[in-house]
Protein backbone atom coordinates (compact mmCIF):
# COMPACT_ATOMS: atom_id res chain seq x y z
CA UNK A 1 0.00 0.00 0.00
CA UNK A 2 1.55 3.22 -0.89
CA UNK A 3 2.14 6.61 1.19
CA UNK A 4 -0.92 8.46 -0.44
CA UNK A 5 -3.47 5.78 0.10
CA UNK A 6 -2.31 5.36 3.73
CA UNK A 7 -2.75 9.01 4.12
CA UNK A 8 -6.17 8.82 2.73
CA UNK A 9 -7.27 5.60 5.00
CA UNK A 10 -6.07 7.64 7.45
CA UNK A 11 -7.98 10.91 6.85
CA UNK A 12 -10.73 9.15 6.14
CA UNK A 13 -11.16 7.68 9.23
CA UNK A 14 -10.34 10.61 11.48
CA UNK A 15 -13.13 12.60 9.68
CA UNK A 16 -15.68 9.50 9.76
CA UNK A 17 -14.67 9.40 13.98
CA UNK A 18 -15.20 13.37 13.82
CA UNK A 19 -18.25 13.82 11.75
CA UNK A 20 -19.62 10.97 13.96
CA UNK A 21 -18.81 13.04 16.80
CA UNK A 22 -20.15 16.34 15.40
CA UNK A 23 -23.39 14.76 13.99
CA UNK A 24 -24.22 13.48 17.56
CA UNK A 25 -23.55 16.66 19.15
CA UNK A 26 -25.32 18.82 16.32
CA UNK A 27 -27.99 16.84 16.90
CA UNK A 28 -28.60 17.24 20.39
CA UNK A 29 -28.06 20.86 19.87
CA UNK A 30 -30.82 20.99 17.15
CA UNK A 31 -33.11 19.04 18.35
CA UNK A 32 -33.02 20.93 22.07
CA UNK A 33 -33.90 24.03 19.81
CA UNK A 34 -36.62 22.58 18.00
CA UNK A 35 -38.10 21.20 21.70
CA UNK A 36 -37.33 25.25 23.00
CA UNK A 37 -38.89 26.44 19.44
CA UNK A 38 -41.96 24.55 20.21
CA UNK A 39 -42.01 25.26 24.43
CA UNK A 40 -42.45 29.21 23.05
CA UNK A 41 -45.21 28.23 21.11
CA UNK A 42 -47.52 26.46 23.69
CA UNK A 43 -46.02 29.13 26.68
CA UNK A 44 -47.55 31.93 23.85
CA UNK A 45 -51.06 29.57 23.56
CA UNK A 46 -50.74 29.65 27.53
CA UNK A 47 -50.68 33.17 28.28
CA UNK A 48 -53.19 33.67 26.01
CA UNK A 49 -55.69 31.48 27.76
CA UNK A 50 -54.57 32.75 30.77
CA UNK A 51 -55.49 36.61 29.94
CA UNK A 52 -58.64 35.39 28.38
CA UNK A 53 -59.31 34.29 31.81
CA UNK A 54 -58.12 37.07 33.60
CA UNK A 55 -60.66 39.04 31.50
CA UNK A 56 -63.96 36.98 31.66
CA UNK A 57 -63.17 36.70 35.31
CA UNK A 58 -62.80 40.53 35.78
CA UNK A 59 -65.03 42.25 32.90
CA UNK A 60 -67.38 39.59 31.86
CA UNK A 61 -67.93 38.03 34.99
CA UNK A 62 -69.76 40.84 36.92
CA UNK A 63 -71.68 42.03 33.88
CA UNK A 64 -73.75 38.69 33.65
CA UNK A 65 -73.97 38.02 37.53
CA UNK A 66 -77.39 39.72 37.75
CA UNK A 67 -78.82 37.45 34.82
CA UNK A 68 -77.24 34.20 36.61
CA UNK A 69 -80.24 33.63 38.86
CA UNK A 70 -82.61 33.59 35.63
CA UNK A 71 -80.31 31.44 33.62
CA UNK A 72 -76.70 30.29 33.87
CA UNK A 73 -74.45 32.28 31.42
CA UNK A 74 -71.23 29.65 30.48
CA UNK A 75 -69.62 33.16 29.05
CA UNK A 76 -69.11 33.82 33.06
CA UNK A 77 -66.86 31.12 32.91
CA UNK A 78 -63.12 31.83 32.58
CA UNK A 79 -62.42 28.22 31.32
CA UNK A 80 -65.46 28.76 28.73
CA UNK A 81 -64.21 31.79 28.00
CA UNK A 82 -60.85 30.47 26.81
CA UNK A 83 -61.76 27.08 25.21
CA UNK A 84 -64.38 28.77 23.03
CA UNK A 85 -61.62 31.52 21.73
CA UNK A 86 -58.96 29.16 21.28
CA UNK A 87 -61.02 26.61 19.78
CA UNK A 88 -61.59 29.27 17.23
CA UNK A 89 -57.87 29.63 16.52
CA UNK A 90 -57.61 25.79 16.24
CA UNK A 91 -59.66 26.02 13.35
CA UNK A 92 -57.17 27.21 11.29
CA UNK A 93 -54.34 25.68 12.85
CA UNK A 94 -55.85 21.84 13.99
CA UNK A 95 -52.50 20.54 15.43
CA UNK A 96 -52.35 23.17 18.07
CA UNK A 97 -55.00 22.58 20.92
CA UNK A 98 -55.84 24.07 24.40
CA UNK A 99 -57.09 22.21 27.16
CA UNK A 100 -58.37 22.99 30.83
CA UNK A 101 -59.03 19.44 31.71
CA UNK A 102 -60.08 17.84 35.00
CA UNK A 103 -60.80 14.73 36.95
CA UNK A 104 -64.10 15.79 37.52
CA UNK A 105 -65.40 18.52 35.21
CA UNK A 106 -68.60 20.43 35.54
CA UNK A 107 -68.89 20.22 32.04
CA UNK A 108 -68.32 16.61 30.54
CA UNK A 109 -66.31 18.01 27.69
CA UNK A 110 -63.85 19.01 29.61
CA UNK A 111 -62.79 15.91 30.96
CA UNK A 112 -59.40 14.53 31.09
CA UNK A 113 -58.27 12.17 28.79
CA UNK A 114 -56.08 9.35 29.64
CA UNK A 115 -52.52 11.34 29.13
CA UNK A 116 -54.13 14.38 30.56
CA UNK A 117 -54.80 12.55 33.71
CA UNK A 118 -51.36 11.34 34.26
CA UNK A 119 -50.55 15.10 34.31
CA UNK A 120 -53.48 15.88 36.90
CA UNK A 121 -51.99 13.13 38.87
CA UNK A 122 -48.14 14.45 38.78
CA UNK A 123 -49.43 17.65 40.07
CA UNK A 124 -50.88 15.79 42.44
CA UNK A 125 -48.01 13.92 43.79
CA UNK A 126 -45.85 16.97 43.94
CA UNK A 127 -47.45 20.50 45.94
CA UNK A 128 -44.50 22.15 44.55
CA UNK A 129 -45.29 21.77 40.86
CA UNK A 130 -45.87 24.45 39.21
CA UNK A 131 -45.19 23.33 35.46
CA UNK A 132 -45.22 20.31 33.37
CA UNK A 133 -43.46 20.08 30.43
CA UNK A 134 -43.74 16.45 28.62
CA UNK A 135 -44.08 15.01 24.91
CA UNK A 136 -45.89 11.73 23.28
CA UNK A 137 -45.92 10.07 20.48
CA UNK A 138 -49.46 10.07 18.29
CA UNK A 139 -50.17 8.58 14.71
CA UNK A 140 -50.06 12.32 13.76
CA UNK A 141 -46.53 12.41 15.40
CA UNK A 142 -44.77 13.58 18.27
CA UNK A 143 -45.86 16.16 20.24
CA UNK A 144 -44.92 18.91 23.44
CA UNK A 145 -47.41 19.18 26.08
CA UNK A 146 -46.88 22.21 28.41
CA UNK A 147 -49.44 22.15 31.77
CA UNK A 148 -50.19 24.24 34.92
CA UNK A 149 -51.87 22.97 37.42
CA UNK A 150 -55.47 24.41 38.84
CA UNK A 151 -55.23 24.26 42.63
CA UNK A 152 -58.64 24.88 44.86
CA UNK A 153 -57.59 28.31 46.61
CA UNK A 154 -60.70 30.37 46.42
CA UNK A 155 -63.13 29.10 48.94
CA UNK A 156 -65.29 31.12 46.96
CA UNK A 157 -65.13 28.16 44.27
CA UNK A 158 -66.78 25.58 46.88
CA UNK A 159 -70.30 27.34 46.51
CA UNK A 160 -70.66 26.09 43.16
CA UNK A 161 -68.50 23.00 43.32
CA UNK A 162 -69.08 21.38 46.54
CA UNK A 163 -72.57 19.59 46.34
CA UNK A 164 -75.18 19.88 44.18
CA UNK A 165 -77.48 21.52 47.29
CA UNK A 166 -75.43 24.36 47.50
CA UNK A 167 -74.55 25.21 43.65
CA UNK A 168 -76.71 27.96 42.01
CA UNK A 169 -79.97 26.00 40.57
CA UNK A 170 -79.37 27.74 36.62
CA UNK A 171 -76.00 25.72 36.49
CA UNK A 172 -77.52 22.37 37.91
CA UNK A 173 -80.52 22.74 35.57
CA UNK A 174 -78.16 23.27 33.12
CA UNK A 175 -74.83 20.78 33.90
CA UNK A 176 -76.92 18.29 35.82
CA UNK A 177 -75.74 17.31 39.43
CA UNK A 178 -73.54 14.38 39.07
CA UNK A 179 -70.50 15.94 37.55
CA UNK A 180 -67.90 18.97 38.93
CA UNK A 181 -68.90 18.35 42.66
CA UNK A 182 -67.32 17.02 45.69
CA UNK A 183 -64.19 19.46 45.19
CA UNK A 184 -61.94 20.17 47.77
CA UNK A 185 -59.74 23.39 49.33
CA UNK A 186 -56.45 22.99 48.71
CA UNK A 187 -57.06 19.87 45.73
CA UNK A 188 -55.70 19.90 42.33
CA UNK A 189 -58.95 19.55 40.17
CA UNK A 190 -57.44 19.74 36.55
CA UNK A 191 -54.88 21.76 34.70
CA UNK A 192 -54.44 23.85 31.70
CA UNK A 193 -52.48 21.43 28.69
CA UNK A 194 -51.37 23.39 25.70
CA UNK A 195 -50.26 20.41 22.99
CA UNK A 196 -48.26 21.64 20.38
CA UNK A 197 -47.28 19.46 17.43
CA UNK A 198 -43.27 18.93 17.35
CA UNK A 199 -43.18 17.71 13.57
CA UNK A 200 -42.93 21.35 11.60
CA UNK A 201 -40.01 22.00 13.98
CA UNK A 202 -38.28 18.90 14.16
CA UNK A 203 -38.47 18.95 10.35
CA UNK A 204 -36.69 21.96 10.40
CA UNK A 205 -34.13 21.10 12.72
CA UNK A 206 -33.36 17.97 10.81
CA UNK A 207 -32.64 19.94 7.58
CA UNK A 208 -30.33 21.94 9.49
CA UNK A 209 -28.30 18.71 10.89
CA UNK A 210 -28.21 16.90 7.30
CA UNK A 211 -26.96 21.23 5.58
CA UNK A 212 -24.32 21.00 8.67
CA UNK A 213 -23.51 17.46 7.53
CA UNK A 214 -23.00 18.46 3.87
CA UNK A 215 -21.07 21.54 4.52
CA UNK A 216 -18.60 19.73 6.72
CA UNK A 217 -18.14 16.93 4.29
CA UNK A 218 -17.61 19.52 1.34
CA UNK A 219 -15.20 21.02 3.44
CA UNK A 220 -13.61 17.83 3.91
CA UNK A 221 -13.24 16.86 0.52
CA UNK A 222 -12.30 20.08 -0.52
CA UNK A 223 -9.19 19.51 2.19
CA UNK A 224 -8.58 16.04 0.93
CA UNK A 225 -8.61 17.07 -2.59
CA UNK A 226 -5.74 19.86 -1.73
CA UNK A 227 -3.62 17.84 0.81
CA UNK A 228 -3.18 15.02 -1.73
CA UNK A 229 -2.23 18.18 -4.13
CA UNK A 230 0.34 19.17 -1.96
CA UNK A 231 1.19 15.63 -1.09
CA UNK A 232 2.07 14.34 -4.82
CA UNK A 233 4.32 18.14 -5.36
CA UNK A 234 6.00 18.51 -2.80
CA UNK A 235 6.07 14.91 -1.67
CA UNK A 236 5.95 12.46 -3.47
CA UNK A 237 7.35 13.74 -6.61
CA UNK A 238 10.72 14.57 -4.98
CA UNK A 239 10.60 10.97 -3.28
CA UNK A 240 10.08 9.68 -6.34
CA UNK A 241 12.81 11.57 -8.43
CA UNK A 242 15.68 10.75 -5.43
CA UNK A 243 14.38 7.15 -5.56
CA UNK A 244 14.97 6.98 -9.24
CA UNK A 245 18.31 8.53 -9.13
CA UNK A 246 19.21 6.15 -5.95
CA UNK A 247 18.11 3.38 -8.24
CA UNK A 248 20.56 4.84 -10.80
CA UNK A 249 23.34 4.86 -8.66
CA UNK A 250 22.90 1.54 -7.51
CA UNK A 251 23.04 0.30 -10.82
CA UNK A 252 26.27 1.79 -11.67
CA UNK A 253 25.22 4.09 -14.04
CA UNK A 254 27.70 6.49 -15.15
CA UNK A 255 27.01 10.50 -15.03
CA UNK A 256 23.62 10.56 -12.16
CA UNK A 257 22.96 13.77 -12.06
CA UNK A 258 22.85 15.24 -8.48
CA UNK A 259 19.33 15.79 -6.75
CA UNK A 260 18.20 19.61 -7.16
CA UNK A 261 18.03 21.13 -3.77
CA UNK A 262 15.00 23.66 -3.33
CA UNK A 263 13.66 25.00 0.10
CA UNK A 264 15.01 24.23 3.53
CA UNK A 265 12.80 21.14 4.66
CA UNK A 266 12.49 17.95 5.15
CA UNK A 267 12.74 16.89 1.55
CA UNK A 268 15.92 19.27 0.55
CA UNK A 269 17.66 17.28 3.61
CA UNK A 270 16.86 13.79 2.46
CA UNK A 271 17.84 15.31 -1.07
CA UNK A 272 21.09 16.83 0.69
CA UNK A 273 21.95 13.79 1.95
CA UNK A 274 21.44 11.72 -0.99
CA UNK A 275 23.74 14.27 -2.91
CA UNK A 276 26.37 13.98 0.10
CA UNK A 277 26.24 10.18 -0.47
CA UNK A 278 26.38 10.43 -4.22
CA UNK A 279 29.53 12.69 -3.73
CA UNK A 280 31.16 10.45 -1.49
CA UNK A 281 30.73 7.03 -3.60
CA UNK A 282 31.71 8.90 -6.46
CA UNK A 283 34.99 9.62 -5.02
CA UNK A 284 35.25 6.35 -3.25
CA UNK A 285 34.92 4.83 -6.96
CA UNK A 286 37.98 7.56 -8.51
CA UNK A 287 40.31 6.37 -5.33
CA UNK A 288 39.62 2.63 -5.95
CA UNK A 289 40.09 3.50 -10.15
CA UNK A 290 43.70 4.99 -9.29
Amino acid sequence: MGLRAKFNLVMIAAFAAGLGVATFLAREITTDEAKREVLNEATLIMRAGTAIRSYTQKEIGPLLSEQMSVRFLPHSVPSWSAHTVLRALQKDYPDYSYKEAALNPTNPADRAANWEADIIAAFKRDGELKEFVTTRDTPSGQFLAFARPFRLTDRGCLSCHSTPATAPPTMVDLYGNANGFGWTQGDVIGAQIVSVPMTLALTRANRSLLAFVAALSAVFLVMLVALNVLMHFFILKPMQRITTLARDVSAGKPDVPEYAVKGKDEIASLGRSFNLMHRSLQNAMRMLEN
